[in-house]
């Protein structure tokens, strides 16, 4: 019994003292696995193409189509507007001359036509008279609004008509003194709740139309859909442009 179980004793110690020897080598060869798996993992990201940086959120502008609507060389799809008593009208240095009429001379849109989500920029110049240089009638849907510079006189500028209003009656009213010889920058935009205009980046209308009675004055029904003219006024027009706007 002793001698067996000196035996089983020493079985024992010898079971015990391989497992102790064996730690540090199955140590080891963790940590070479776990190297060999690093160095694995960083050569493939080397073999790859990088990911590229992060880029910043910037909003995207909804997508726009500017179109000129004048060449500076010919009236192309502007036609004389015949109101009878006007004045010539002509291109001369890039731009369209609207020489003194009694009382309307203009000019009147014949070409393709957006009537909703658009905007229109042109720079006008009241060459003579004192009366309105730009006289912008455009169309609103299936509704005629006109943009009124200069009028009654050189200085009242706003929309007509609203809510059978004219520029010098509702509250789209401005009054502004006008250079001759001096070019401005006009700016339009139409969209389905509002009209809004720029002179020379500075705002000049901003109206809600929802649920508003937009029209013309009768004198410049000929203008319909879309067209410039001058009362009593020389005036040139140029660098008129379309900009169509996603809704």
């Amino acid at each position: 019994m002793m001698t067996a179980k000196r035996n089983c004793t020493h079985k024992s110690l010898f079971c015990h003292s391989s497992l102790l020897k064996s730690y540090p080598l199955r140590n080891a060869l963790h940590w070479v696995s776990l190297l060999f798996i690093v160095f694995a993992l960083g050569a493939c990201r080397n073999s790859g193409t990088e990911a590229p940086p992060n880029e910043p959120n910037v909003p995207q502008s909804p997508p726009q189509a500017e179109t000129s609507l004048f060449d500076g060389k010919t009236l192309g799809h502007w036609k004389i507007t015949d109101f009878g008593g006007q004045g010539e009208v002509y291109v001369k240095d890039g731009s369209i001359f609207l020489e003194m009429g009694n009382d309307l001379t203009g000019v009147t849109w014949s070409g393709p036509l957006v009537r909703m989500n658009y905007g229109i920029t042109l720079e006008a110049m009241r060459v003579s008279g004192s009366d309105f240089f730009c006289g912008l009638t455009f169309p609103v849907g299936e509704k005629p609004c006109s943009l009124i510079l200069g009028g009654w006189g050189g200085e009242v500028c706003g929309l007509s008509n609203i809510d059978y209003y004219d520029a010098a009656n509702n509250e789209t009213t401005q009054i502004i003194s006008f250079e001759n010889g001096r070019w401005y920058r006009v700016r339009l935009r139409v969209t389905p709740t509002k009209i809004e205009a720029w002179v020379d980046d500075e705002v000049l209308v901003d109206v809600e139309t929802t649920g508003r009675e937009i029209d013309i004055r009768p004198e410049v029904d000929l203008s319909k859909p879309l067209g410039i003219a001058s009362w009593r006024t020389t005036a040139a027009i140029r660098n008129i442009r379309l900009e169509k706007m996603s809704p």
